[in-house]
């Protein structure tokens, strides 16, 4: 049996090993130079700067992952686990950091809005773990769940359970119901852009994220291409090769079924089973052949998730008060989203998320610091005008919070980079939006039309996030192995 594995990002790395792990003969292929899909980093001047995902969660998506390979984490990586989730800052120059530690974040919040939101904060807690807890198996670990189905699968002696996930509400309207303050609505709010999408179009069920939020999150000192580049070894120590630098031109096919691989370079990979770790919209443009383009529902006219323009920069800080994770609010939440999804424009005061790489452990210890700067930005070409204004805009939200960086080095990558680096993407970064009471459920799963093909990645179930792709790297890998045995 042998399987070919396109893409070395984390679904990929996770299918790899996964599979190599279970004695089957694998090769993954990659074309670019290096592991890691969108956990990639930028060399600004002698630096390397964290460029895609900052941090992970879900910490135990990956022991399980690193023990088939007879490893762990903390053998392959130095970690620290975040004391505080993030820092958030309004234009009135209010401030509010938010902890792992409830206790904490209550106390915070008193103090911020008062006694009776602190209150709420706690049972928003509870529910959201409640909601992660109810979904975690039947839905965030199932292979292809659908809307019918879920109560089945979560159960009917707790359908109760399934009921309080919400889902045909709104993220926003939810929040408009727990909290007082709105200040605090639009920092949990800030959740449905964890997987690109609109908080007054997304589910309240998203509030389960704020949990996984709690329950860990993880940094790798030396910055997170280092995860990426440890999940590649305990791969190839698991039996896989890899290889970089080797672009698929082709999926072949015969009978219905795939054949294996045709490189860029024309040279072919034979194989009885191919996991694609990439956009499923590349399969459906012919981006992988012509025989692959029925493999999935075409969902080319769906609207995609965020992308964004970000700013990787080494810079002075002149003593401002930033956390690892800084959230700078704008002044209008509700025109953020409109503009990108309804107008496909960035709005004037857009909300601007900056990690401070060099404060793992608090303060920063070098001069000049390690900053990634980002704003949400619709998923369609940009031409180098308008990123340069949208570079603008963010930096004039940063000063309307009294921030000023001093950028002495800078590298910018906008939506068109995006989309010219993950084909079939259109410089969306999350898939599709997670919208409506079916959005989740229009996610393809890991099977497709052709036999011995399977997915993985984000665009597919159970969607994006570190934790999430690794999810389905994973399940493709099983499904893949119950279809070996049929």
């Amino acid at each position: 049996m042998k399987v070919v594995v396109i893409g070395a990002g984390i679904g990929g790395l996770a299918s790899a090993l996964d599979l190599a792990a279970s004695g089957i003969d694998v090769t993954l292929v990659e074309r670019h130079d290096q592991p890691g899909g969108r956990m990639r980093e930028k060399a600004i001047g002698d630096v390397a700067i964290d460029s895609g995902p900052t941090v992970f969660t879900m910490r135990w998506v990956f022991e399980d992952l690193f023990k088939l390979a007879g490893t762990t984490l903390d053998a392959e990586l130095d970690l620290a686990r975040a004391t505080e989730l993030a820092r958030h800052f309004w234009q009135d120059g209010s401030r509010l950091d938010l902890y792992p530690d409830i206790d904490r974040s209550v106390a915070a919040i008193d103090e911020f809005a008062g006694a009776a939101d602190a209150e709420a904060y706690k049972k928003f807690a509870k529910r959201s773990a409640r909601i992660f807890e109810t979904l975690d198996k039947p839905f965030m670990r199932a292979e292809r769940p659908s809307m019918f189905g879920l109560p089945f699968a979560v159960g009917l002696t707790r359908l109760h359970r399934l009921i309080e996930t919400r889902p045909w509400r709104t993220l926003w309207e939810e929040l408009d119901a727990t909290f007082d303050d709105p200040r605090l609505r639009q920092l949990f709010a800030r959740y449905a852009t964890y997987c690109g999408s609109s908080p007054f179009d997304s589910p309240a069920t998203l509030m389960l994220i704020a949990h996984a939020e709690r329950a860990g999150v993880w940094m790798v000192r030396g910055g997170m291409q280092r995860f990426a580049e440890a999940l590649a070894r305990a791969a190839t120590k698991a039996g896989a090769e890899l290889r970089f630098g080797d672009g698929v031109a082709r999926i072949d096919t015969g009978n219905d079924r795939v054949r294996g691989v045709m490189l860029d370079t024309g040279e072919r990979l034979d194989a009885d089973a191919i996991v694609f770790n990439g956009d499923v919209n590349a399969l459906s443009e012919g981006l992988l052949g012509e025989t692959a383009t029925h493999a999935v529902a075409d969902r080319r006219r769906d609207p995609r998730s965020l992308s964004a323009v970000t700013v990787s920069a080494s810079a002075e800080t002149r003593d401002f008060p930033l956390g690892y994770h800084s959230v700078f609010f704008g002044s209008d939440y509700p025109s953020e989203f409109e503009s990108i999804f309804g107008q496909q424009t960035v709005c004037d005061d857009p909300t601007v998320y900056v990690c401070a790489q060099d404060r793992i452990d608090g303060k920063a210890r070098s001069k000049p610091e390690r900053l990634f700067f980002l704003i949400n930005a619709p998923p369609r070409a940009h031409s180098p005008k308008e990123t340069a204004q949208l570079v603008d805009r963010l930096f004039a939200s940063l000063d309307r919070h009294g921030f000023a960086p001093d950028i002495e080095h800078s590298v910018v990558t906008d939506p068109t980079e995006f989309g010219e680096r993950f084909p079939g993407t259109s410089g969306a970064i999350y898939g599709w939006p997670t919208h409506g009471v079916d959005g989740t459920f229009k996610r393809s799963g890991s099977r497709t039309h052709i036999k011995g093909l399977y997915l993985a990645g984000g665009s597919v179930h159970p969607g994006p996030g570190i934790p999430m792709v690794a999810l389905s790297g994973r399940i493709a890998a099983n499904a893949l192995r119950k279809d070996l045995k049929a």
